[in-house]
């Protein structure tokens, strides 16, 4: 029987004779590994640690802050929008007005304020700075204006308005805070580029007697949830200025001494206090409007009964569209509505501290710092009198609630956010990049060819496979 020998062969980079393997020639080349397209590199970081790695690196990029506030403030705004339209029909109707009537009013407020925003976002430092004090005379001249009769008017037992005619009226208290930020923030950063600062006279004086002055007109109307707004915008003032610690804490005893008597020498106030936590109207029904806003969160579940099929706002739930549209929102959106709310002010409040926080110009700090204590402060005042945390204050969800006298003021400060973090180096330099490389009406770059999903992909050179 003749047995044939086997091929030979190359089998993993020797050759087979036989049948048996046999080393491979020398000097014949053995081609390489390669790792594969799209593969990850050796020791490159995988699963969540990757995913965190990417989120880091995006957080920190210089246009963040830029299109947090800018993103965040217009997605606010278009909700609030949507929810003041289906919270204040059933409010309007029975006032006898057409359904529309309230959105109407804040659909023209918002694209006032957006015009406000823009010119704000396009202004420069130096410009914000001189309308500090004419911002400051004029708001206090209008709310010594409120005190006169025949002039101001009061709205739920608050004289803090002024009648513009016809259906328009203006709360100059809300521009008070935007004057105080503006004022405060020149002010102290005047103070420091002389190094006073290290005294305890100027950090207090005029800062804190201006604050009184404002505090004195708002209180006279009797409107106490504005004036613990202005008081956390000081607080937030004398914070960023680095106010000693036993400073800091006398005047915040001296404020919590004088809010505690002017609680307890109201009734209205003691009983807004009794209804924290309240699960029944309670004698007089004096707690209703917390207990049916919680009533309104309570039945929206996760995702909420639907927008427009809310049944608190049938005459059981005062004030559906201003104060309490957030327990709208929880009743129509659900859990779902008031996180992502709750998200955006989040991210709004982070942005302005990091605004604040990597700026070297004192006044775009203090100014940025003031803005974001504001919006924040009154976010949190609000939301937490609806979920019953908090006594009703009495004032509007920023952005969102329905009033054109807190919402021009509030996108005016939005576009100083804007501003501020358009101006830092290293965005002024992303944004200078970014007009750089995008086409001008269709046109391509040179090397660029366009396929599908949009991507664009350079063009090989001539003979590369």
């Amino acid at each position: 029987m003749t047995v044939r020998p086997a091929k030979s062969g190359w089998v993993g980079g020797s050759r087979s004779v036989g049948g048996r393997s046999a080393p491979a020639r020398p000097g014949r080349r053995i081609p390489s590994v390669r790792t594969p397209r799209g593969r990850r590199p050796p020791g490159a970081p995988r699963g969540p640690r990757r995913l965190y790695t990417r989120a880091k690196r995006a957080w920190d990029r210089p246009l963040t802050a830029y299109y947090l506030i800018l993103g965040g403030s217009l997605l606010i705004t278009v909700l609030g929008l949507v929810m003041v339209y289906s919270a204040s029909q059933i409010k309007a109707l029975q006032s006898g007005l057409a359904p529309t009537y309230f959105f109407r009013k804040q659909l023209l407020a918002a694209v006032l304020g957006g015009v406000l925003l823009l010119v704000a976002s396009r202004t420069s430092v130096r410009l914000h700075r001189a309308l500090a004090y004419p911002l400051l005379a004029g708001s206090v001249f209008l709310m010594c204006l409120v005190q006169i009769p025949g002039i101001g008017v009061a709205v739920n037992g608050n004289q803090n308005w002024i009648n513009l005619g016809g259906p328009f009226q203006m709360q100059p208290s809300e521009f008070g805070k935007l004057a105080l930020v503006l004022w405060g923030a020149d002010l102290l950063a005047r103070k420091q580029d002389k190094k006073l600062l290290v005294q305890w006279k100027h950090l207090l004086v005029p800062l804190v007697p201006a604050a009184f002055l404002l505090l004195a007109l708002i209180m006279l109307g009797g409107d106490m949830g504005t004036a613990i707004i202005l008081t956390a915008i000081v607080f937030g003032l004398l914070w960023l200025a680095g106010a000693p610690t036993r400073l800091f804490v006398g005047v915040l005893g001296g404020a919590a001494a004088l809010g505690a008597l002017l609680i307890t020498t109201s009734a209205n106030r003691m009983s807004r206090l009794a209804c924290i936590g309240a699960t029944d109207p309670g004698p007089g029904d004096q707690c209703w409007q917390a207990v049916h806003g919680i009533y309104a969160l309570a039945s929206g579940g996760f995702f909420g009964s639907g927008l427009g099929a809310s049944m608190e706002k049938w005459g059981e739930l005062p004030e559906p569209h201003t104060d309490f549209i957030f327990a709208i929102t929880g009743e129509e959106l659900g859990l779902a509505g008031t996180l992502s709310v709750l998200a955006l002010f989040a991210a709004l409040g982070y942005a302005g501290i990091r605004v604040a926080g990597r700026t070297e110009d004192p006044f775009v700090r203090y100014a940025a710092g003031g803005v974001t204590t504001w919006i924040t402060a009154q976010a949190v005042i609000n939301i937490g009198a609806v979920l019953g945390l908090l006594p009703i204050a009495g004032v509007p969800l920023p952005l969102f609630s329905y009033g054109g006298s807190a919402l021009l003021p509030t996108m005016f400060a939005i576009g100083l956010l804007i501003a501020f973090a358009r101006d830092e180096p290293a965005a002024r330099a992303a944004l200078a990049a970014l007009a750089t490389r995008r086409p001008v009406f269709g046109r391509k770059p040179a090397g660029v060819r366009w396929k599908t999903m949009r991507r664009r992909v350079k063009k090989r050179p001539s003979g590369e496979r």
